[in-house]
């Protein structure tokens, strides 16, 4: 069974419409890599099945409940962590002041361990404006390492960051998924992606496309196409 699944969801913003039938779904122990071009709503669907934005149409369950109009709150307090493409830590507090207050409040696991695993044990002291971009993710990593989600969406977690970066990323997701979360990534940085995912999905058009694991996904022949480029190997 799928830990949290975003089912046909469609969305217009005016008279653009951005999402027509598209789907997300997020299996415990699994990566998954939702691919596509700037445009194709890969963030609105990840919004929506974390309760930020609402459908047009369409459905979010977790387990066996179902959605019509999901929100963030109750989804997070059934596990979902939802990390967004934009600064999240608070900028006039040190890192450690902020790991101990999410643990105080929202923590399953100790803080000190969440910092060992997202390797920022020694940025503990600092704050947000002195963190390198991949630092900084890496400390919000932290944060929900802390919470122990049954659920881990990410959006574009690897932009930004220098290439030397993205293998630690890769680690914790691969950790967290390891320990049964459900964890699904976006972003364009397409080897790390593939590296990182145990599953590939395919958003164009206004819709999904379920390809399967990496090595499948880069010899679909469209997708191989239209997405990755005749220079990518495979």
């Amino acid at each position: 069974m799928y830990a949290l699944v975003a089912d046909c969801v469609s969305k217009k913003f005016g008279s653009r419409t951005v999402l027509s039938s598209a789907s997300l779904r997020a299996c415990p122990g699994e990566v998954r890599a939702i691919l596509g071009r700037n445009g194709e709503g890969k963030s609105t669907l990840l919004k929506i099945a974390v309760g930020v934005l609402q459908p047009d149409s369409g459905v979010v369950r977790m387990g066996a409940k179902a959605f019509l109009k999901a929100a963030l709150p109750e989804l997070a307090s059934r596990g979902v962590f939802y990390l967004p493409d934009h600064d999240v830590l608070a900028p006039a507090m040190d890192l450690w002041t902020q790991l101990r207050l999410f643990e105080r409040r929202f923590g399953v696991r100790a803080a000190r361990d969440a910092a060992r695993v997202a390797n920022v044990e020694q940025l503990l002291d600092r704050r947000r404006a002195s963190l390198s971009g991949g630092e900084l993710r890496r400390a919000e990593l932290a944060h929900a390492i802390t919470r122990k989600p049954t659920v881990l969406i990410a959006d574009e977690p690897y932009r930004g960051i220098a290439p030397v970066d993205h293998d630690a990323l890769t680690s914790i997701f691969r950790m967290l998924a390891a320990e049964g979360c459900a964890v699904v990534v976006t972003g364009h940085e397409v080897p790390s992606l593939l590296a990182a995912a145990h599953h590939v999905t395919w958003s164009t058009g206004g819709t999904t496309y379920e390809l399967g694991p990496p090595a499948r996904a880069v010899q679909h022949d469209a997708f191989h196409r239209n997405y990755l480029g005749p220079s990518f190997p495979g």
